[in-house]
């Protein structure tokens, strides 16, 4: 990579493994600001279910992109490439390098990579995919992706029906596999010196470390933020944050509360490990492996050697 190029810093890598406080002592050291790349901080008054940067850091470094949408209101990529965007550019032009940290996988793929025209859509196409969904199955339909578009289909897990139809409409009203397209895209990559570095540590105990984050969460209120959450009228993206769905069924006497809480940590588990799924298909990462031990700074430390 050209060292010519101005650098764009991504630290991702699967919940709670501490990539805010690795960010954190990495922006303190190269005078940086950070910009979230995770589809749920966005959302005002979900702090503690999102686990949001605490106050205290984000007034020592500035961090972009948290807090900035009611959780009633959509929010989708596309916004946040054209946010995030604007926002980089006004680093780069203070001469700093933005520092991207978070684990939404499909955030950071279409600020590195570009989104591709969105040219092929078909409503009536659509919505006889998801009827033959309905009758179906998302897997009946992920066999006939695998056929048409095998490149596509690796990339998509066969549960997910969103994205299953949307590269099979795309294939059906354009004639071009969706894979295809998106091989046209044009992202960061293109322009700047990008390094993404992921943060991993051995499975058992990033569970515990999962574990122990649900159990601060529940003594920080999580269960009283959660109850306000419910009173509004949350959008479909905004629901999906976990947490949200297992605290309800024990607002609705459906279990004890220590269900909820065993529910909400096994879910996170399951959520890291598709994080780092994700994570590994791309080969441009680098892979830093955490002790169980090793603070943050140290974490930072590394990265920044790394960049020089």
């Amino acid at each position: 990579m050209p060292d010519k190029k101005k650098k764009i810093i991504f630290i991702v890598g699967p919940t709670a493994v501490g990539k805010t406080e690795a960010a954190f002592h990495l922006a303190s050291k190269i005078n940086s600001e950070i910009l979230s790349c995770d589809s749920m901080q966005v959302y005002k008054g979900m702090d503690i279910i999102t686990s949001k940067p605490p106050k205290a850091l984000r007034k020592k470094v500035r961090h972009h992109l948290i807090d900035i949408i009611s959780p009633t209101k959509e929010y989708n990529v596309s916004k946040y490439r054209k946010e995030t965007l604007a926002k980089m550019g006004e680093l780069l032009k203070k001469g700093k390098a933005p520092i991207f940290v978070g684990g939404t996988g499909l955030y950071m793929s279409i600020l590195i990579d570009g989104l591709f025209k969105e040219g092929a859509k078909n409503k009536s196409i659509r919505l006889r995919l998801y009827k033959e969904l309905e009758a179906l199955g998302s897997r009946a339909l992920y066999k006939r992706l695998k056929k048409i578009d095998p490149q596509a289909a690796l990339k998509i897990h066969p549960n997910d029906a969103k994205r299953i139809i949307r590269a099979l409409e795309v294939f059906m009203a354009s004639g071009t596999p969706i894979s295809k397209l998106q091989k046209q895209r044009k992202g960061l990559s293109d322009k700047y010196g990008v390094k993404i570095f992921c943060l991993n540590i051995e499975r058992d105990k990033l569970y515990r470390k999962i574990d122990e984050r649900v159990d601060r969460m529940f003594r920080k209120g999580l269960v009283g933020e959660v109850k306000k959450l419910l009173k509004l009228k949350l959008s479909k993206t905004a629901s999906c944050a976990i947490g949200i769905r297992e605290l309800k069924g024990y607002f609705d006497g459906l279990y004890a509360l220590e269900e909820a809480r065993r529910l909400i940590k096994r879910n996170t588990r399951k959520f890291a490990k598709r994080q780092l799924t994700w994570f590994r298909k791309d080969k441009r990462i680098k892979w830093l492996e955490v002790g169980e031990k090793e603070n943050s700074a140290a974490i930072a430390k590394r990265i920044w050697k790394e960049l020089s």
